[in-house]
């Protein structure tokens, strides 16, 4: 879903509660993890579900390292409409 003319994002930042997922302009993290991989698998299944979402995923430094779009993984391709 595009919202305003941009993607839903999803970053992945480490902060004092671990590695946490965080949609973009929230306050607050929406899950916590122990590694980044644990914050990054959930993200990619937190975006998948939502559909034409970023995965954004930043450094210890905080800059951004990687980012991938994911859209709806079940979405019917051969249907119309």
């Amino acid at each position: 879903m595009i919202v305003g003319g941009k993607k839903n994002q999803i970053h992945i930042v480490e902060n004092d509660d671990g590695w946490c997922t965080k949609k973009a302009n929230a306050e607050r993290a929406s899950t916590c993890h122990d590694t980044q991989k644990e914050a990054i698998d959930r993200a990619i299944e937190m975006a998948k579900n939502q559909g034409d979402t970023e995965v954004i995923i930043h450094g210890k430094d905080g800059k951004i390292r990687e980012s991938n779009t994911y859209n709806r993984k079940d979405d019917p391709k051969d249907i119309k409409g």
